[in-house]
């Protein structure tokens, strides 16, 4: 054990994000996303006893958010005509904010099936249990300046 560490890092997940460089993003994703066929080329963690909001803060303590791009932190957004709430956002906005000075500015959201291509092309993908809809997280390493 490791002082400091939130307990929900697995040290396969610890390692992931140790290993990601400036640039490389990593989805954090609902229970409903296809975490597997998306991430054919990426690393997948299955964290299914888990929602994304634990995970998210766990991750936002040890990660460094870009500071390169306007909306480090990106959420899938809403298909048109699907009469979904997301109050789940609203936790990331406080999730966010806690971690990075920029708060729900750092946020931004991309089209289901652009964000679907760009999964594809991240380093990991985080596959958990969480049952919100629309709930996918996509995180972009920045880096170390300490």
């Amino acid at each position: 054990m490791l002082k400091g560490i939130p307990k929900i890092l697995s040290p396969e997940l610890l390692m992931v994000l140790d290993e990601m460089g400036h640039s490389d993003r990593i989805v954090i994703s609902d229970g409903n996303f296809p975490a597997e066929s998306m991430g054919r080329d990426a690393i997948v963690i299955r964290m299914d006893g888990h929602g994304v909001p634990e995970i998210l803060d766990a991750i936002l303590k040890l990660f460094p958010l870009d500071t390169y791009v306007e909306r480090p932190v990106n959420l899938m957004e809403v298909m048109p005509g699907d009469d979904v709430e997301t109050p789940i956002w609203e936790t990331y906005k406080e999730i966010v904010a806690k971690h990075d000075a920029r708060g729900a500015e750092a946020i931004g959201h991309i089209e289901r099936f652009q964000f679907y291509e760009e999964a594809k092309t991240a380093y990991a993908i985080i596959a958990t249990g969480e049952s919100a809809l629309y709930a996918n997280v996509m995180l972009q390493k920045g880096v170390v300046t300490e």
